[in-house]
């Protein structure tokens, strides 16, 4: 009997050795395979975009028929904002990237490699926009068509308008994008927007007859939002 024991135990232990990293034999859950390494998680998809000079650019991309437009900015720094419209005019997708060290990051993420490559390129003379010439209301239109609005202070402070609903507020800073200010844009309520997002207030004429526009993200969706100033008093 002892013989028995001793003959099937041998290769019981040796299985159960081999068999240990795949099926947990022993109860470990350690999936590491120290003879080649941890497994790598599957790589994420590249973003570039071209290079442009420091400042301000209206830029096409894509099939030369129709082409899709976007606005980008480029700061002295290596910090990049490249913003992708649809035939709506409505950004589809938010390329950026934080300084001259860093990779480009594509809000929405890619599901494969995405290198934009600009078919033309249009420097625009555009001035930083001023948080305290700003000062006053506005109001902005929402994914499901209702309205919100907001007030910017002359200290650049954003914070909710007189409208129930979707509150609004944040802050603006002088940022080092070109003809753009630094945005934080906090929400409740409001629909197609995310509870905290980062990017960029800026003042074109092209956006006329909007005021100003936001155009930010959240890492996962964007917000591009055009606001209408009001008349005060």
């Amino acid at each position: 009997m002892k013989g028995r024991i001793v003959k099937h135990a041998i290769p019981y232990t040796l299985a159960c050795a081999a068999l240990a990293v795949l099926a947990g034999c022993g109860g470990s859950n350690d999936h590491s395979y120290p003879w080649f390494g941890s497994i790598p998680e599957a790589a994420k998809p590249t973003v570039t975009a071209d290079e442009l000079d420091t400042g301000a650019y209206t830029v096409s991309t894509g099939n030369a028929e129709q082409p899709t437009m976007g606005r980008y900015y480029a700061g002295a720094d290596g910090k990049r904002l490249l913003a992708l419209e649809d035939p709506l005019e409505h950004v589809d997708v938010l390329l950026r990237r934080a300084d001259a060290s860093s990779k480009w990051a594509a809000v929405p993420a890619p599901a494969s490699d995405l290198s934009v490559k600009f078919l033309r390129s249009e420097a625009r003379a555009l001035a930083k926009p001023d948080a305290a010439a700003l000062a006053g209301r506005y109001v902005v239109r929402l994914s499901d068509g209702s309205a919100a609005d907001f007030q910017i202070g002359a200290d650049g402070r954003i914070a909710k308008g007189s409208l129930s609903g979707c509150q609004l507020s944040g802050s603006l800073a002088a940022g080092s994008l070109p003809a753009a200010l630094a945005l934080s844009l906090d929400s409740s309520g409001c629909a197609g927007l995310p509870a905290h997002a980062s990017g960029v207030l800026i003042v074109d004429s092209q956006d006329a007859p909007a005021s100003l526009r936001m155009l930010a993200d959240d890492g996962g969706s964007t917000v591009d939002l055009r606001g209408y100033a009001e008349p005060t008093g």
